[in-house]
């Protein structure tokens, strides 16, 4: 890890910290410790199991539509393979500092740098296709979940319906449009980047130009010679994305809390969607302001803090260290490699 990724490493967890510290100190009171009496560790273990699983379903997705490209990867390869990608995504917005990390892993199991693109880009699609589909389902099944929420669920609806819309627009557009797409993103980048230099504005909008056409043809070679790849990928998106789920429904469980699996299911939802925004780096604060707001509803204010710092260590400070075991793992191999 060089000087810079550290630096970012250290924001992203300073800033956790530091929000996690200021929603200690306004929840924590005299009734946290007979909560705290009420503990069940198992539960709690069997929340860093699950979301190990997590992590095995994300594998396999990788190495499923590998394979159906024509590539055979191990499974515990792709599996260091997530777990690398996982450090990278914790110090970047939007997590997107793992797609990389997972192209350049799966280029050293000699899976050619075009279609390495092309798998790690159609897991960026059918994870923002999958939570599209489960948002539909959580807003039309799950309606007296969402108004529990009250003015927080209706401003989200709103938000959600938008990035549905938008995803299913540039989903279509980048395919049988993507000139539209480069002239909407071009235009966008200008606008937002005023202030930069020239050279820099135009490394950008090549990069662009240059995904959203790895992105369509992406999207065509799966579709037309890769579709079990798809097929597979989705299934273990879909099992990847409700592992997840299921993950803060144990921890409150092992809080001496009831699950709230049906509430959990729409919150983790929205949140989830949240932190695939560009935001933050790791998505850092925003995950555990928006979560502390959410579930304070629908569990007592002395445990809610506490449920939050188990939450953020389950699923960001132990994905931090699995991704700093994994990297040592590849330093390894690439030193051994090169004598």
């Amino acid at each position: 890890m060089d000087i810079s990724q550290r630096k970012w490493l250290f924001i992203s967890i300073g800033f956790s910290l530091f929000v996690l510290i200021v929603i200690l100190f306004f929840t924590i009171n005299e009734n946290t410790l007979t909560y705290l009496k009420e503990i069940n560790p198992w539960f709690l273990l069997l929340a860093f199991m699950t979301h190990l699983l997590t992590m095995c379903f994300w594998a396999l997705r990788v190495q499923k539509m590998s394979g159906s490209l024509g590539y055979r990867i191990g499974f515990f390869y792709s599996l260091n393979l997530v777990f690398a990608n996982l450090l990278a995504a914790a110090i970047t917005p939007a997590q997107a500092g793992g797609e990389p990390v997972r192209i350049h892993e799966l280029y050293k199991a000699d899976v050619p740098l075009g279609d390495a693109t092309a798998i790690v880009i159609m897991e960026r699609v059918l994870d923002g296709i999958a939570l599209a589909g489960l948002a539909a389902f959580a807003m039309i099944v799950l309606t007296d979940q969402w108004k529990s929420l009250g003015t927080v669920s209706e401003i989200m609806v709103f938000v959600i319906w938008i990035f549905v819309a938008g995803c299913l627009v540039l989903f279509y557009l980048a395919i049988r449009r993507p000139d539209v797409v480069k002239r909407v993103v071009n235009r966008c980048t200008l606008f937002l980047t005023r202030t930069w230099e020239n050279k820099r504005v135009d490394e950008m909008l090549v990069r662009a130009d240059k995904e959203i056409d790895n992105f369509q043809s992406a999207t065509i070679r799966f579709v037309h010679t890769a579709k079990g790849g798809l097929c597979w990928g989705m299934l273990f998106t879909l099992l990847y994305w409700v592992s997840e789920i299921v993950t803060a429904s144990l921890i409150l469980m092992g809080l001496g809390q009831p699950p709230l699996i049906l509430e959990s299911f729409v919150i983790q939802l929205i949140l989830a969607i949240l932190m695939m925004m560009p935001l933050t780096p790791g998505s850092s604060g925003i995950a555990e302001v928006g979560a502390t707001t959410m579930y304070a509803i629908f569990i007592p204010a002395s445990i809610v803090g506490i449920f939050v710092v188990l939450w953020r260590v389950v699923l960001y400070y132990f994905n931090i260290a699995l991704g700093i075991l994994s990297s040592i793992i590849i330093v390894r191999r690439e030193a051994k490699m090169a004598e």
